[in-house]
């Protein structure tokens, strides 16, 4: 299943510091191995249907979803901005 950045994805990783940027990659090639793998703790986000989140790091979150065969990366912030607006 490829990954695919959203537009808003993109922005909010160009924002980032370029240290929670290389946990980001990190995060996005397990993500593309597996989305099981235990350190993203993937989880459903209740309040959106079928949206993902994923774990970054202790405060960072990165929001996805199935497309088909692919996936959908929509939004990477700090955990509390990124599950209010997935």
């Amino acid at each position: 299943m490829p990954i695919i950045f959203s537009e808003r994805f993109v922005r909010a990783y160009d924002r980032l510091p370029e240290e929670i940027q290389k946990k980001v990659k990190k995060a996005l090639r397990l993500l593309d191995d597996d989305p099981r793998h235990p350190s993203l703790q993937v989880h459903l986000i209740r309040q959106h249907s079928g949206v993902y989140e994923a774990r970054v790091d202790i405060k960072y979150r990165l929001s996805f979803e199935f497309s088909g065969q692919d996936k959908v990366v929509r939004n990477v912030d700090n955990h509390d901005e990124c599950l209010k607006n997935p």
